[in-house]
Parts: structure tokens; sequence; C-alpha cells
């Protein structure tokens, strides 16, 4: 059975004492369209693998659901997606893909052939596979993202390694008076962590003034947004000031937002932005990338969390009108011969994962519709399976569903304790060990005032993530463990939670 937890019940369903509805899971399926479903004697295709559950489920004695693995959704990939990601851990219900993303084991192969060609013969795989082998990958890049030429593509670690390659330009034009004292950078405060210190080590450091754009949230619509950002850009202008840099998220990480980049740029060109920054860490296989279309000055994304590739590698766009002032933070003999080329040799170091993008787009051709069909797919059913929750939950999502990407923000009950970051760590380490759930968990600090429909201010939320090896199962876990911490709340309470 399915338990559906709700403040005032489901119509048509019969309610127990906690106010948990009892439904099964072929009256799930049937109300939530052909996500899910499968055809079988019993209208179900039910996986009976479930042996490996971890120690702690059995310790605890909790029941989880059984894998539920939708035959008709994946058509005739199905066995291509249990031999590409068999070696993920069994028994855990792995709905955080947005932090680390995964590797498919045909990807893992080429990897290791790539670091074994340089173990067998260093200085001839430096001096020639080497960089034959990262020109394809940034090729492979450009054609992706649709960048005017392969060299405004340069490969690095990570968005935040291009976070620093773009912020010491900044630092560089404070130090050399290009930039005035009390000029802005203006930033969100969605932003990164990472990002946001950087932000402060280089440019605030060397003399900005960093002014944060507010954002709401839980957020309806784009105009929430493009309001509040056009308000930020007129205080940056005000009395005279310079906005030299506007750092602008893609999507962001906590809470999961899918931001309107166009009308952001845009109004920052309006309002002669000097320089544009976009942070699209969880961008590339995620949502779209057309750079000419964006416009930006730079744009970063990974290339591990959402396209497959192993860590660690991100991509970093760079107009070419900037070539001249964009330098790697590691110094090299490559120094001043253009970014790509820093960028292509930081010293004696394993650059197996960089070399690989070529084998990634060719593992995303054996799926229909490759990319762009996944990331499609992966919207839809996170989109499905985060209004499942909140209709179990009694809660509701934190954006509506076009400011999804594939991750989307779930509210929490009220009375699952959540009052701080380090409460919101708490409960992520619980359901890890106890339930085998992997989920980052966001705190909100509670507003005074109402939602718009009456409804109750919310604390807490879990960013879930759908990516193709994810099973309706791995959410009925979420949603059963939520359901038992609830239940456990409202007894130590002697109250139901509503």
């Amino acid at each position: 059975m399915c338990r559906c937890f709700c403040s005032d019940g489901l119509v048509g369903q019969e309610e127990n004492k906690m106010g948990i509805c009892e439904m099964s899971e072929k009256d799930f399926l049937e109300n939530h369209g052909s996500f899910y479903s499968a055809s079988t004697a019993d209208g179900l295709v039910i996986s009976e693998d479930i042996s490996n559950h971890s120690l702690a489920e059995k310790k605890r004695g909790l029941k989880r659901e059984r894998p539920i693995i939708a035959e008709d959704d994946h058509g005739g990939e199905l066995d291509l997606i249990r031999t590409e990601f068999g070696h993920h851990q069994q028994g855990i219900s792995r709905i955080n893909n947005g932090s680390f993303g995964t590797c498919p084991a045909s990807v893992l192969d080429s990897q290791a052939k790539w670091a074994r060609l340089f173990l067998q013969q260093p200085d001839s795989f430096c001096f020639g596979p080497l960089q034959e082998g990262l020109l394809q990958s940034r090729k492979t890049v450009a054609e992706l993202i649709n960048a005017a030429h392969v060299d405004e593509v340069s490969l690095v670690d990570n968005a935040t390694t291009a976070a620093a390659v773009v912020l010491q330009q900044v630092a560089w034009a404070f130090m050399e008076n290009t930039f005035q004292k009390g000029d802005v950078i203006l930033m969100l405060h969605y932003a990164y962590g990472a990002v946001r210190k950087a932000i402060q080590a280089y440019a605030g450091r060397a003399g900005a003034r960093i002014i944060e754009v507010e954002l709401p949230f839980p957020v309806r619509s784009n105009e929430e947004i493009i309001e509040n950002f056009r308000a930020s850009v007129d205080r940056g202008k005000r009395d005279g000031g310079k906005i030299r840099l506007a750092v602008i998220d893609h999507v962001s990480s906590m809470p999961s937002v899918l931001l309107p980049l166009k009308e952001l740029i845009g109004i920052c060109r309006d309002e002669g932005v000097d320089q544009v920054f976009v942070d699209g860490a969880h961008a590339i296989g995620n949502v779209d990338i057309d750079m000419q279309e964006i416009g930006a000055d730079f744009y970063t994304s990974n290339l591990y969390k959402w396209f497959f590739c192993p860590p660690s590698v991100a991509f970093l766009y760079c107009r070419r009108t900037f070539h001249p002032i964009m330098h790697h933070p590691i110094v090299t003999h490559e120094f001043g011969n253009g970014l790509p080329a820093e960028a292509a040799w930081v010293g004696t170091r394993d650059y197996s994962a960089q070399l690989c993008v070529p084998s990634v787009l060719e593992f995303t051709k054996k799926f229909e519709g490759g990319i762009n069909a996944i990331r499609q797919k992966n919207h839809e059913k996170v989109v499905a399976m985060g209004e499942m929750l909140a209709e179990a939950w009694g809660t509701e999502l934190g954006t509506s569903p076009e400011l999804c990407s594939s991750m989307a923000m779930v509210a929490l009950p009220n009375c699952v304790e959540v009052s701080s970051d380090q409460e919101a760590l708490k409960l992520r380490s619980r359901l890890r060990k106890e339930f085998a759930v992997e989920v980052p968990i966001y705190y909100r600090a509670p507003k005074t005032d109402l939602h718009s429909n009456g409804g109750p201010s919310f604390k807490a939320y879990a960013r879930i993530s759908h990516q193709i090896y994810n099973t309706l199962d791995d959410y009925l876990n979420l949603k059963a463990a939520i359901l038992q911490i609830v239940e456990e709340a409202s007894k130590a309470k002697n109250d139901v939670c509503s």
C-alpha cells in the first residue's frame, strides 16, 4: 500500500487515525499517468531484487517499498540502464543526482583506457594524445552549447575553478584601477556558497561593493524574480554607481530554481552592466544552453552533474573579446598562450575525466532523442514525483513546475523538526543512515506571513533529483521515511501534524 499523509484526507480514500490515506500501488500509478506504469497481470512490473537492504533498515525493521520499474516508459532501454548503472550501491534510494551526478559504466571504461594510456608512456602521451583528446572534448562541448568558436571553450575541474578564473580578472581590474573602489558586483542571494566566498575573496577584498539580489522563495513566477533583480540593478546604479559584474545562476543549487536567464541578462545589457558571468553548474544535460542566444560574457557548467562525465570536469565559456585578460589561477609555462592552453596543462595530473567527453555524447545517443529527450523526461518525472510527495505530506512544491529543471523542492511537514541549517544536515544524515535515502534538505527561515493562498509557511524542503537510473521506488522510500518521522513526532507531542 502507498500511505499518503494529508491535512484533510483524500476524497474517496479511507483515512486512518493519523490522517494518512491508504491507497494501493496500482491506484497510485493510475493517478500519476504513465510515468511509472507497466503491464503485467497485476498492472505492475515488480522487481524482487530487494535482498540488499542496508544494515540500518534491518535493525529498524523498516519495510521498504518494492522497486517498481517502468518497462513501457524506458522501452528497450531498460537493460541498457541496468547495465550502465549496475555499479551503484544497491538498496540506496539515490535521489541526489544534483550534487555529484553519475557516470555510466561505458564512460568509466573509456576513462580507464585514457588513464592507462598515460601511464603506459607518459612522454608520448603528453606531447600527442593528451592535447588532441582535450581539443576533441572542447569541440564536443562547443557544439553542444552553440559556441561561436571552439576557442571560447576551456576545460577546468569544476564550476568553482571557473569562478576563480573570472573573479581573478575582476580583482586585477580593481588593483589596476580599471575598476574603482566602490564599483558594484551584483550576485543573487541564491548564489552557491563557494561562488559567494570567491566573490568576497577576490572582488570584495579588492574594493568592490557587493550587492545581493534578494529573491523570493517559494517562488511562483519569473516575474517575481525579474522584478527583484531589476530593483537591485537600480540600487547598484544609484548615485552614479557602476555595476562591473553580475553573477547570475542558471539553475540555483539550494533552493533549486530555474531562473529566467535571458531576461536577467537582457536587463544587464540595457542597464550597462560591464560583464555577466553565469554560474550554470547544474545546467548542461539538465536545461538547454545556447551561448549565442544567452549572450553572457562568461558561462560555466559542470559536466559531471547532469552530463554523465566522471568527476571532475567542467567547461568555462569565455567571450573571445575577453581572452587577453583571462588566465588560469594555476600558473604554468603555458601562461600567456590563451586560456584554453593554460587550462589544458596545469601540471602533471590525471586528465582522463576531461578526455572522455566524446564518449559521454556517444552514450547519450543510445537513448532515443539523446540528451535532449533525457533531460525532458527527467523534468517531467521530477515534477510528477514532487507533486506526489507534496500530496502525500500535505505540503507543496517550492516553485511552479516551469521553474523546476530535473530537480524540485518539496516542502516537508513542519512537525519534522528543522529549525536551522545544522538540523537540516542532521535530518539528511538520518535519512541516509536509518532509511537508506540520499536527499539534501534545505532550511528556510520561517516567515511571519502566510502564502497568498492562505496556507502555512514551511521551514524545510527536500531537494529531489531525477536521473534515468531512478525508479518510483526511490521516491516511495523517501515518502515512507518522512511519514514515519511525522508519526514519531506526532506521538511524541501527542498531537497530529497538519
